[in-house]
């Protein structure tokens, strides 16, 4: 047989498989159902564009999972806010697209420097793998601070409208209307959602400090239920975890204030001293050296 009869045999045989391949993989794609999220937050752009192949590792490799990591992996979501943008199978999914994803561009970038580095292959595995986790920490971290931040104001508005005869419902809806944007009017509406639904006052904000597990949120639901069981007022009490919330909000940024210098010593040590040192000696150095002294 001739090289040339072999290379058209075995560049057959590739072909065949390839074609194999990719009617193997139409195939399973095409067993995997149609998702309806319109009571599901929008995609952010990047998710987007990788959502196809999240859909299809979700559906033919996450279902293998254990129930018990996948629980644990929704109630993180949960607390992240991130339990209506993905479920526990489709996050499992993201994470091997991740591991993928990074593991590619590593490999690309050291072909490209034409250097090899299995401790940087293995590297960008682990990175790859924890990303989705150090994502998760910080969107926990920002909601944190933006509820936290948000509280005093939504807590104002809704002893207002108390205090003007709305009952507690009312009241939270005119302080999401007035409100400002972020996850804390998410959580209220969620809140009002699960009210019109049928759910008692008392359970609907218990889920909410479930959602958050936050300690003003425990604080504010408690006072809500207390309230209303001893048939105390609602506007005092609301009024008084107000000013409470605030206090705390006022504390945080004086201490915020007070850490501000210690957090600039590294910076000033490592950046800004350098820098002046070489501009206040190098004129004093070239001086030396133009005198002949050196």
């Amino acid at each position: 047989m001739s090289d040339l009869t072999l290379a058209m045999t075995v560049g057959g045989l590739i072909g065949v498989c390839a074609l194999f391949l990719f009617y193997s993989l139409g195939s399973l794609k095409a067993e995997v159902p149609s998702e309806d999220r319109e009571y599901m937050d929008p995609l952010p752009f990047a998710l987007r564009l990788m959502w196809p192949v999240v859909r299809f590792l979700e559906f033919h490799l996450c279902a293998f999972i254990p129930p018990d990591s996948l629980e644990r992996t929704h109630e993180k979501l949960q607390l992240t806010g991130v339990g209506y943008l993905l479920n526990a199978e489709q996050f499992y999914a993201v994470r091997i697209v991740s591991v993928l994803a990074v593991f590619g561009m590593t490999y690309f970038g050291l072909e490209m420097l034409q250097k090899e580095s299995t401790n940087t292959l293995l590297f960008s595995l682990l990175l790859g793998y924890f990303y989705p986790e150090i994502w998760l920490r910080d969107v926990r971290a920002r909601r944190y601070k933006a509820v936290q931040k948000a509280l005093p104001v939504y807590l104002d508005f809704i002893t207002m409208a108390v205090e003007a005869g709305l009952n507690l419902t009312g009241a939270i809806n005119q302080a999401m209307d007035k409100g400002p944007a972020g996850p804390l009017r998410h959580e209220f509406f969620m809140v009002v959602r699960d009210l019109r639904s049928g759910l008692p006052r008392a359970d609907a904000l218990r889920r909410m400090e479930k959602r958050l597990a936050m300690s003003e949120i425990t604080s504010f639901v408690g006072t809500v239920i207390q309230a209303e069981k001893m048939g105390a007022s609602l506007g005092a009490a609301l009024r008084s975890q107000a000013e409470q919330r605030r206090t705390e909000r006022f504390q945080r940024a004086e201490k915020q204030a007070m850490e501000a210098p210690v957090k600039l010593i590294g910076p000033l040590m490592m950046f800004i001293f350098p820098v002046t040192f070489i501009v206040l000696g190098f004129p004093i150095v070239m001086k030396f050296l133009n005198s002949g002294m050196f």
